[in-house]
């Protein structure tokens, strides 16, 4: 084997490791049963806090769908947050988020740290920027 094809062949062994065990994200199109067009995975190590809400909102039943809906967001915030007491030193975070269809009226709320929750918000609103308002994307946790 030629020192060429070796570097190859090991180039092509350590991204594939990479990706089996999970140091790259991995975004693609979800088309086996049509029901979301996009996938992407949440970086539970950089914000654990929202990742562990998000797993037990999805456990409680919560959609890990967001059908994005950017115009009811606002309307989604305040009807989810309704009732819910602000607490010193801590945000809401709310799933489904706002910005989501599926979001609003019975979210599962939790407090979590405002850094964790707050960079969880920029990083989705990274992911999701390039995305027009009824694109269906599937939120997985790893």
């Amino acid at each position: 084997m030629t020192q060429r094809k070796m570097l190859m062949l090991i180039v092509m062994l350590l991204i594939g490791a990479a990706y089996f065990f999970g140091l790259v994200p991995i975004e693609n199109k979800t088309v086996s049963n049509g029901n979301v067009d996009h996938t992407i995975v949440f970086p539970s190590d950089r914000y654990p806090q929202t990742a562990k809400h998000i797993k037990k909102a999805i456990a409680s039943g919560k959609s890990a769908i967001c059908t994005i809906d950017r115009d009811g967001a606002d309307e989604n915030r305040e009807e989810s947050l309704k009732g819910i007491p602000t607490k010193k030193g801590y945000d809401r975070d709310e799933w489904p988020m706002a910005m989501c269809a599926e979001g609003g009226t019975g979210a599962h709320i939790e407090y979590i740290s405002p850094s964790d929750n707050r960079g969880a918000g920029s990083w989705i609103s990274n992911q999701l920027g390039d995305f027009p308002d009824g694109t269906k994307v599937e939120i997985v946790v790893k």
